[in-house]
């Protein structure tokens, strides 16, 4: 499976082992990302940064859906498209992005995703069902993944010398039968996913459902 253009460049540049230096990332639990297969990785969501985070998780190339409004910007959408992310309507629905994330997963890729769908702090985040329905539907499994500490990841200066300045959590894949995405079904997968981050955050001093606060 080819990388997208811009994966392979950072790759031959070795991208990923110095971002991973930079900001001091401890990663624990990778072995459990599945080496092949399609698999939708779900994380909570701190910083617009995030998805360079979850990216260093595995050595796959991690696919993204972004909102359809940075279409609109030429030079983003150039970048974007390179690192093959695409786009999703987040009102009303979106067929389209939908099926080519289903797409993706059948053909064996790795999918990250931000349930709560925005990092913007001091209003209330919690987990959307669109991860659970999308892995209901193609009975792809879920890993979630808790990042810890990317919210200060852009201000530099709050950094503590000698002490991993962000952590990448993986926890246990969760195995999704393919069935049916009713609305119960999604909901309680979602909550699944939900307490699984949040026990893997705990650790660190984070509250359940701090993204709620």
């Amino acid at each position: 499976m080819s990388h997208p253009p811009l994966y392979e460049l950072l790759e031959r540049i070795r991208f990923r082992q110095w971002f991973g230096r930079l900001y001091r990332v401890e990663i624990r639990g990778a072995a459990r990302i599945p080496v092949d297969g399609g698999v939708v990785l779900v994380a909570n969501h701190e910083s617009l940064i995030d998805p360079w985070f979850l990216s260093l998780a595995t050595p796959r190339p991690v696919r993204y859906m972004a909102k359809a409004e940075l279409w609109r910007y030429p030079g983003l959408r150039w970048v974007m498209q390179q690192f093959g992310t695409f786009p999703i309507e987040r009102t009303g629905g979106d067929g389209v992005g939908f099926s080519r994330a289903a797409e993706l997963l059948a053909a064996g890729e790795a999918l990250g995703m931000f349930p709560q769908g925005t990092c913007l702090p001091y209003r209330s985040r919690p987990f959307k069902r669109g991860a659970a329905r999308l892995a209901l539907v193609t009975g792809a499994p879920i890993v979630p993944v808790a990042l810890v500490g990317t919210e200060k990841a852009l201000r530099p200066g709050r950094f503590k010398v000698g002490l991993p300045r962000v952590h990448v959590l993986v926890g246990a894949p969760i195995p999704v039968e393919r069935t049916e995405p009713t609305p119960s079904h999604a909901a309680a997968l979602t909550e699944r996913i939900e307490q699984a981050i949040s026990a893997l955050r705990a650790p660190f001093g984070e509250p359940a459902h701090a993204w709620r606060d």
